[in-house]
Formats: C-alpha cells, structure tokens, sequence
C-alpha cells in the first residue's frame, strides 16, 4: 500500500459547546399505542392515505416556514422502501436466519417504567424534521421516540446486513437493537430516516437484548451533534430518553456485569445503507436483489449517476472510494476513532454512522484505541485510511458479481487510486489547519515536522493547534510561549521546536496577500478549542 496513507498525527476534543441542544427534565409514561397491526397484513391502503404528500394537501405546512406545532398532522411513511423491497414474511418477532429480503417489520418493545426525557436537539426538530421545539414537551412525543408509539401510517423496519468484524466474515448482522419508524419528507424536500436505537429485540439480536444504556447513548447524541458542528458528515441525533428498566452490561468485558439504564436515542441520516448491506446479499447470492438495492440506493441518494447507464455500478463505486477518502480524512483532522471500523459501519453514504465505541486522542498517539475489545488495535486511529481500504476492497468482492471483466479492471484501478484521494484530502485539511496558502515542496515535511514533536512531546493535539491559530507570529519568533498557550508550550520544550518554528515562519511568507490577522482568523475557522466542562 502507498506509504503516504500512513501519514499520521493526533488530536483531542474533550467537550464543545451545543448551543442547539435542550437538556430537558420531562416526566412521561411509556404507554404502548401501537396503530399499525393492521399493516402487518400488508395494508398498503393506509400507507397511501397517510403519506406526507397527503398532508400537505391537508394543510399541514402550508407555508414555507411553518413548523409544526403537535404530532397531529405530522406523519412518517415507509412506503418508499416496502413498494419497492421485498420484506420478510415472517411477522413474528424472534432472533432467526432471514433471505432473500432487505427488511423485517418488527415493533419497538416499549419499556415497561416509566420514562424520562433527557435531551433534544432544537436544529434536528426544526431544520430537518418541520417540528417546532415545543412539540418535544408532550407526552406523544415522547411515547414516539422511545418506542412506545409508532405514527400511524408507518411500519416499523429492521435492516438485514452482514458484515466482516475485526477482517472476519461474520455472517448475518442486522438492526440487532434499531427500529427504522419511517421516512419524512421535509418542507425543502429532503427525505430522512428516522432510527430508534435502543427499542427492543428484533429478529437480528443474535445473543442480546436490544437495549442502549444512557451511559453509551448520551455519548452517541452528543457526538453526532459535534461531528455535524465540525462538519463532518454524519447521522444526527433529534432526542434521548432514559427509562428505569434495568439493563446489564459488562461495561469493560471484565466479566463485572453491572445494572445500568435504558435508554434510546432517535437518530436520523438520509440512509442506514451499509457495505455490508450489499456484502449479505452478495454472499448468499441473491444478485437480482442485490441490483434492485443498489439502483435504489442510487436513484435516492446519488443523483449524478444515471441509473440507466451501464457503467453505473462503477460510477457509484468510484463515488463511494471519494467519499470514504474524505469522511477518514476528516476524522483525522479532528482526531476522532471510531473504534469500530467493521464493514457494517461503513455508510455507502459516506457518512459517519453507528457510534459504538469511539473516541477523540487526547496525547499523540497512533495507536489510540479508543475500543476496550480491540485487543489487536486493529482499529487504532492510525489505521483507518488502511481500514477504509479493506472495507472499500470487500464493497468491491460484492459488486464483482455485477460487474464485467472490463467493468472489474476499471473499479480496481479505482479502488488502486484510494491511497492517494486520501492524502491529497488529508494533506488538504491539515495545510489549513496551519494556515498554508498555495502549494510549496517543504508543505508535507512542516506537517510530519510537527506531528513527529506532538508524538515526543505527548501535546495535546487540538489544543496545540487551536493556540497556533490564536499566536502571533512575533511570539512564536521570540519563542516566547505564554503560559495559557499550555499545549503549545508542551511542543515547545522539544530541542528541534525552534527548528521547526523557523521553517514554518519561513513558509508563511511565502502566503501571497496574507496578513497575521488573517492568518489567525483563517486557522481560527478550521481548529476548535477544547474547553473543560466544569464539575
């Protein structure tokens, strides 16, 4: 593999600011109200009568900036994704093999204690959804997004996907804890899916019990919301709800299982497409469905490819190499590990999904693990251009199947060009991270120059940054570090920091019709700063 995706650096972000984000105390009871048992006989009729196209021509929205008020005429459809997928026969809901099918319909389990409210994101309801805040206050809101109700209109899905886990196949996976409740459709047109996690067993639970702790799920709401603020593609967070079941987790696989909470989290993306969507069906050859899901997934979501055009599987899998590219190489630049790089994590949206166990490095190191259960490190930040690179490959395996022998050579001269869209993005993100301007030979080396001191010197990597950004050049030439620029006088006490300082003031000049002001406003735009959360 091109050395150059090896290129590596670290960076931490300990908390941010949710300016957009209502941490709420709201009491509700978790009331079963499920409307929809007539749809599990495959009642098309009230799909139809209850789209949100039908809504609108009800009144609801008829206004561009109406958000609305109550759950009365707001509405969820899944009928996009049943008029054209077969679904599992089966109706029952228990931990079974599934064929030849996308989707099972299977029912959030409500809890059975009453349920709690903790926290809402106002941009989610309001931007994305068409609800007002407000409407998080009441008791239907709530009984929605912690499973309780299914909006009439919609059938409740669980997605069938396999996977390979840490480099193995494993088999069938699936929404093992996960209920797609439907599709909304916006007032600019926008289609997004709306996933609770957390809301019971399906028939992909395999050994578990398809619960979420608070403890996981308040990580998970507050880190898609940051990694939306960073602007870095991925799922969002509308709401989180705790409840007083109980619910057992071995939280560090030590075999000390202790009681916790449960909780759910609403998530919403415009696809929980996964590779290892295509991978399940592509292993048990089901080519035809495999065709049908990935024309669909076309037609949706990647609107510059023709779904008419032979080449068309090539064009998406060159679309999916870009993106992928870019979504590690905009992890990097903020630090952020996954943690759990399996192939059924990784969005064919090129979005970041499913955020298990995950992390943001605080002292540089490349081999930040941020996974108790990754013994080899196979996950560590440091590889997962490298990861993106297996998962890409396996995505490939799947669409050989469709592809012809010229069509195959072509996606593997793709795939080949991976290493290099990686760099060229990561090179990219971090010149700006410094403030680079136009293209100079020493660019790679002031970057490795500087990551190699952090690594020595254990800076913290956000922080040195940030305070690069704030700095003034005369500062710097002094080398006269004050005290609250912290990490950056960390870095400093590395004998070559002088060193480094001269080659990267040396280079600033080269900046054409740049100024230190604008420098450090420019820098300021890309670095976030990490501030300690009191208490």
């Amino acid at each position: 593999m091109n050395q150059r995706i090896r290129l590596q650096f670290r960076c931490l972000t300990r908390s941010l600011r949710f300016p957009s984000l209502l941490f709420l105390g709201v009491a509700c009871h978790a009331g079963a109200r499920c409307l929809l048992q007539s749809v599990l006989g495959g009642s098309t009729g009230l799909l139809q009568h209850s789209s949100n196209e039908s809504e609108r021509e009800q009144g609801y929205c008829d206004t561009e900036d109406r958000l609305a008020p109550t759950l009365d005429f707001w509405t969820l459809s899944s009928e996009n994704l049943i008029a054209v997928f077969p679904v599992d026969p089966v109706k029952e809901n228990y931990v079974r093999k599934v064929e030849n099918c996308i989707f099972s319909i299977a029912f959030p389990t409500p809890f059975k204690s009453r349920v709690h409210l903790v926290a809402v994101s106002k941009n989610v309801l309001e931007d994305l959804l068409d609800l007002d805040v407000s409407v998080s206050e009441t008791d239907d809101f709530v009984q929605l997004v912690s499973g309780g109700k299914i909006v009439f209109g919609s059938v409740p899905l669980t997605h069938r996907y396999g996977g390979h886990q840490f480099g193995v196949w494993t088999d069938q996976l699936g929404d093992g804890r996960a209920h797609l409740i439907g599709i909304y459709t916006n007032r600019q047109g926008e289609k997004w899916e709306l996933q609770l996690k957390g809301s019971g067993k399906t028939p992909y639970s395999r050994s578990g019990d398809g619960r979420a702790v608070l403890r996981s799920s308040v990580r998970e709401f507050l880190c898609s919301e940051a990694m939306h603020a960073l602007g870095i593609p991925t799922s969002r967070a509308a709401s989180l709800v705790v409840s007083d079941d109980d619910v057992w987790r071995d939280q560090f696989n030590s075999g000390n299982i202790k009681k916790e909470r449960g909780a759910v989290v609403l998530r919403v993306a415009k696809s929980w497409f996964r590779i290892g969507s295509l991978e399940i069906l592509a292993h048990y050859g089901e080519l035809d469905l495999m065709r049908i899901l990935l024309d669909f997934i076309i037609q949706e979501h990647f609107p510059l490819i023709d779904v008419n055009e032979p080449n068309r599987y090539v064009d998406f899998f060159s679309t999916v190499v870009s993106g992928t590219a870019q979504l590690i190489a905009l992890w990097m630049s903020v630090g952020f590990a996954h943690g759990v790089c399996n192939t059924d994590n990784f969005s064919l949206l090129s979005i970041t999904i499913d955020y298990g166990p995950f992390g943001f490095m605080e002292a540089y190191n490349p081999d930040f693990v941020p996974n108790t259960s990754d013994d080899e490190r196979r996950y560590k930040i440091g590889n997962q251009a490298n990861v993106g690179m297996f998962n890409l490959n396996k995505l490939l395996q799947a669409l050989n199947l469709l592809l012809d022998s010229s069509q195959k050579q072509l996606a593997a001269q793709i795939l080949g060009e991976y290493p290099d869209l990686y760099y060229t993005r990561f090179r990219k993100l971090f010149k700006a991270k410094l403030g680079l301007l136009g293209e100079e030979e020493e660019d790679d080396e002031l970057v490795a120059f500087l990551l190699h001191l952090m690594g020595e010197t254990e800076a913290d990597f956000t922080m040195t940054f940030r305070q690069l950004s704030e700095i003034t050049e005369s500062q710097l030439l002094q080398l006269n570090i004050p005290q609250q620029f912290w990490a950056l006088k960390t870095v400093s006490k590395h004998e070559l920091f002088p060193t480094w300082v001269s080659k990267y003031l040396s280079r600033l000049k080269s900046n054409i019709n740049d100024s230190d002001s604008k420098r450090r406003k420019r820098m300021i735009s890309v670095n976030p700063r990490a501030e300690e959360l009191d208490g």
